[in-house]
């Protein structure tokens, strides 16, 4: 049974299929859910990665241990894979948890040639960043899926 703080929760919506984001999922299982973020405007930034928990929990400290075990792989499973697929040189990671009251994870790459007064939490207003609608998505999280699949085959 599905309560009113998950039946109307944006994260919760997606998880159950009722919002389709370009791209779907890079990775889904029982615990978490990946994908790349998508805007109003179509012009995303390239590479803009969240992973969500699936039970509806506020912060990090809520977590289980099983789901923090599989939030610390997927963040360095997901980094690797932009870096490798995407070229990005670093990637920034937080969580804020002020406008959705469910613990979902921003990973964002820093691609070459990025000033550093875009560094840190400026960097998705860098007006060169790589931006793409939901096609150049859709291609950019297809790279990542096959990244993080040759990752899990390597020794």
């Amino acid at each position: 049974m599905v309560n009113a703080k998950e039946r109307d929760c944006f994260i919760c919506r997606k998880h159950r299929g009722e919002i389709q984001l370009p791209g779907g999922a890079i990775y889904e299982d029982e615990l978490l859910y990946v994908g790349h973020i998508s805007s109003d405007s179509n012009e995303a930034y390239l590479g803009y990665i969240m992973i969500d928990i699936k039970r509806h929990v506020s912060g990090l400290a809520e977590l289980r241990d099983d789901e923090s075990a599989a939030v610390g792989r997927m963040l360095t499973r997901v980094s690797r894979a932009l870096k490798a697929c995407i070229g990005a040189e670093h990637i920034y990671s937080f969580v804020l948890g002020d406008h959705v009251p469910h613990l979902h994870i921003h990973l964002i790459p820093r691609y070459p040639n990025t000033p550093p007064s875009y560094w840190g939490f400026g960097i998705s207003g860098w007006p060169e960043a790589p931006r793409g609608d939901a096609a150049q998505i859709e291609e950019v999280c297809s790279r990542i899926r096959r990244c993080m699949a040759q990752d899990e085959v390597s020794p």
